[in-house]
């Protein structure tokens, strides 16, 4: 009797959605680290901004979040290196590109503001952040990542125009704090 080693179509899309099942949860696990990372620079860099302005009066010391993708790149790149491989899909590049349109929009309109035109960067940086956040959630299925990035988005917008000078640094503070959760709650998910 001969055996049929062709598998059904509904076979075929069941191993194909078990196999990426299996890669977006790869993916979470892996970039848990990234999610704290961040999260926690994020908290200290807004902290250490917040406290110098507000102690000098000087809104200078806004240059320091320059030095932030200077630290947390290599960071990164060093935990990532440690990390079990996690074979590259088309998932894991699309979060990257998201990040990395993230950090371009970031810095560039940061740039701008300090020194072209003057603008509200905060509102426009928590936007972007809360959004990035909200898209990766989405692309990994994750309602966690979902609903920390629509908190501070949405929340970070209405708070950036209300709230003034130095103190609108405090919500890149919430952004990190949320950034750092989102990675815990993934790191409890997926162990």
């Amino acid at each position: 009797m001969e055996l049929n080693n062709e598998m059904t179509a509904q076979q075929s899309l069941a191993l194909i959605s078990e196999t990426m099942n299996n890669c977006r949860k790869a993916i979470l696990r892996n970039n848990a680290k990234g999610f704290l990372v961040w999260g926690i620079l994020l908290t200290v860099f807004s902290l250490v901004v917040y406290l110098l302005w507000h102690t000098t009066g000087s809104p200078n010391w806004n240059l320091l979040w320059f030095a932030m993708p200077l630290i947390g790149y290599p960071l990164a790149a060093l935990l990532y290196k440690k990390n079990d491989a996690v074979p590259q899909s088309e998932i894991g590049r699309m979060l990257g590109q998201i990040w990395g349109v993230f950090a371009v929009f970031s810095l560039t309109l940061s740039a701008i503001a300090v020194f072209i035109v003057p603008m509200n960067i905060t509102l426009m940086v928590v936007v972007l952040l809360g959004i990035a956040e909200c898209i990766s959630g989405v692309v990994l299925k994750n309602w966690p990542i979902i609903a920390c990035g629509a908190i501070l988005g949405i929340g970070g917008a209405v708070a950036a125009v209300l709230l003034k000078s130095e103190a609108q640094l405090l919500l890149f503070t919430l952004g990190g704090v949320l950034l750092a959760v989102t990675g815990l709650i993934v790191k409890q998910q997926y162990r």
